[in-house]
């Protein structure tokens, strides 16, 4: 049986909770980090020197750590033809999306996040007001791309949906003003479809 460690309120272990229900996997979820500490103890770091969450164990004793690095390995693992592309060029496709989200997406989040639920007495309303314009613009050029597929990938779930995912949750429980956007609410509406997207993904945020 799968271990994986991390609050169900962080994003990144949200990924990982989605995929092991997405592929049908038994798993134990150990809560660690916030309110439930643990992260800086000797037996976890020595899982996962960063002392972050999520880690992941799988049955055969390996460990795993980064988010995306899981979903990968996971997809690869117990998923192939299914979240796991096996063609090259699709395979391709989802990568990249998953690989925008901290190269691109990433940031402008966080400063909303930050802004709105981590440490809102220190917020910086300037850099809100432009991460929002910012991922207006982003999340546009999701909505773009999904106008022709119904998912990233294209006419199936894989692990390039799932990152993606779980962080427009986040964008829509934002109080903000956001652009209309038919096809990433298409796409949402899909997503919360899934049980283990609505389980773990559409939960409050911390």
């Amino acid at each position: 049986m799968l271990k994986i460690w991390g609050r169900g309120s962080s994003v990144n272990v949200q990924k990982v909770l989605w995929a092991a229900e997405e592929l049908g996997l038994a798993y134990e979820h150990i809560p660690a980090g916030g309110p439930f500490g643990g992260l800086d103890s000797p037996a976890y770091r020595a899982m996962n020197p960063n002392g972050l969450v999520p880690t992941l164990q799988d049955s055969d004793g390996s460990l795993h750590w980064e988010s995306n690095a899981i979903v990968r390995y996971l997809a690869a693992r117990y998923g192939a033809g299914q979240l796991w592309p096996e063609a090259p060029a699709a395979r391709s496709e989802a990568d990249r999306w998953m690989d925008w989200v901290p190269t691109t997406l990433g940031e402008p989040m966080r400063v909303l996040f930050w802004g709105f639920v981590r440490d809102p007495v220190h917020a910086d309303l300037n850099a809100m007001t432009a991460a929002e314009t910012r991922l207006a613009e982003l999340w546009g050029r999701v909505d773009a791309h999904l106008a022709s597929r119904p998912y990233l990938g294209g006419d199936r779930l894989t692990m390039g949906d799932i990152p993606l995912g779980c962080h427009l949750q986040r964008w829509l429980s934002f109080p903000i003003t956001r652009p209309d956007l038919p096809h990433l609410a298409a796409w949402h509406a899909r997503l919360g479809a899934r049980p283990g997207y609505a389980r773990h993904v559409m939960v409050p945020m911390e």
